[in-house]
């Protein structure tokens, strides 16, 4: 049974750090691209970066060199180091693999005010 946990979200000021985890298990992680998402009310939950089974990554324009995502296959875990955070990147942040959407975990808040 696939399942997704994610936790190390918080509430910071601007310009404050977070650093996210997803735990997977159920799966054969290391052959999967996973991906973060994130999702405000109202909205659609949207990629916000991703990381193939060959560590290549990529994000989505509003997080570029304030994010950074990372994976390690021992642990089958991927993180997401969240810099500079802004009021627009409060959200609940998930975790998937975008490829095949598997059953979402409960996701992360994060919040950002001052």
């Amino acid at each position: 049974q696939v399942q997704l946990v994610e936790s190390g979200g918080g509430s910071v000021q601007p310009g404050g750090s977070l650093r996210l985890s997803c735990a997977a298990s159920g799966l054969a992680f290391r052959y999967y691209t996973m991906g973060w998402y994130r999702q405000v009310p109202g909205e659609e939950r949207a990629l916000v970066s991703r990381i193939t089974n060959e560590f290549l990554t990529d994000y989505a324009d509003s997080v570029k060199g304030r994010f950074a995502i990372s994976r390690d296959n021992s642990k089958n875990t991927i993180y997401l180091q969240m810099n500079n955070l802004k009021p627009e990147d409060a959200a609940v942040y998930f975790c998937n693999a975008p490829s095949e959407l598997l059953p979402w975990g409960q996701g992360t808040q994060v919040t950002v005010s001052s």
